[in-house]
């Protein structure tokens, strides 16, 4: 009996062991509970001070990856044609808007009426080929021509016409086929195995690094600005120094030739006016340092 009453005896058999008992009892939740609440608060000022796991945040950081598969294009897909107001927008609103070099302005219904009188076709073809001070396309040669008449009507209808949209024809898919087949037949070609000597693919690495037969033959500045450039600079237009002009052309050559060429190639928007890139048209960029040349030289 005496050891199943010591079984059961009490841990606490002094009063000093019962105070710390009670005492503990006290204190051990009230530190577990400053502790929990100190913890609670450095962690929100933590998230407060860096908000690195905002739900905005861990998206940010997503995005990137999140995004490849959408921003990813298909060189060899079809163009997507952009729409009346983004082309007057990027190419237009230059001359359109402040009626630069005689241009109407957008939303001018007395200037437009005789403009539109003339018809659609006529309007768009000035467009696409350029009259006057306007260079063809609006200075812009990688706009199609359905752009640019899309452009045309918008001007227009904005300005009290009521032209139609342009309608755009799908390319017929059987012109595909041919071409297919034969950048396949040539692609085949390309890598067969050569068979001709090491003397004959000598001489061929030879006669490919010479250049051909009057490529090193000097651009005709003048021929380029005749056909590209006298628009503008043979009357003033639209802010562009004349040529022989010393004084309006001699700060422009105090920036030296590498500036020039890329105002010229490039396009170059100031306060006197604006020049579209290659003066709207085609030339290469060799045939436009080639004329810039020729204005500099005549004007000096």
């Amino acid at each position: 009996m005496s050891d199943a009453h010591n079984e059961h005896e009490s841990l606490i058999k002094t009063p000093k062991q019962l105070i710390a008992a009670v005492a503990a009892g006290f204190l051990i939740p009230i530190i577990c509970i400053v502790l929990l609440v100190q913890y609670v608060a450095n962690e929100s000022k933590s998230s407060a001070g860096s908000d690195s796991q905002t739900p905005e945040s861990i998206a940010a950081r997503l995005k990137p990856v999140a995004d490849v598969g959408f921003t990813l294009k298909d060189a060899n897909a079809p163009k997507v044609l952009q729409t009346g107001e983004a082309v007057y927008k990027a190419v237009c609103a230059a001359c359109h808007t402040s009626g630069a070099a005689g241009a109407p302005k957008l939303g001018d219904a007395a200037g437009w009426a005789s403009r539109i009188s003339q018809g659609q076709a006529t309007l768009v073809s000035n467009a696409i080929k350029g009259i006057r001070a306007m260079p063809a396309k609006g200075g812009n040669p990688d706009l199609d021509d359905v752009e640019v008449e899309r452009a045309v009507v918008y001007l227009a209808n904005q300005s009290g016409g009521k032209l139609k949209e342009p309608e755009v024809k799908a390319a017929p898919a059987a012109a595909a086929a041919p071409a297919a087949n034969e950048a396949g037949a040539q692609t085949a070609s390309a890598t067969q195995p050569v068979t001709s000597s090491p003397s004959q693919q000598t001489q061929a690495v030879a006669s490919a690094a010479q250049p051909a037969a009057g490529s090193s033959a000097k651009v005709d500045g003048k021929k380029v600005y005749d056909t590209a450039c006298v628009a503008c600079h043979g009357a003033g237009v639209a802010g562009a120094p004349k040529v022989g002009d010393k004084e309006a052309w001699a700060p422009r050559i105090k920036q030296g030739s590498a500036t020039l060429y890329e105002h010229a190639i490039k396009g170059f928007q100031g306060k006197a006016g604006v020049m579209p890139p290659k003066g709207g048209s085609s030339a290469s960029d060799e045939e436009v340092k080639a004329a810039v040349d020729y204005m500099a030289d005549a004007s000096k």
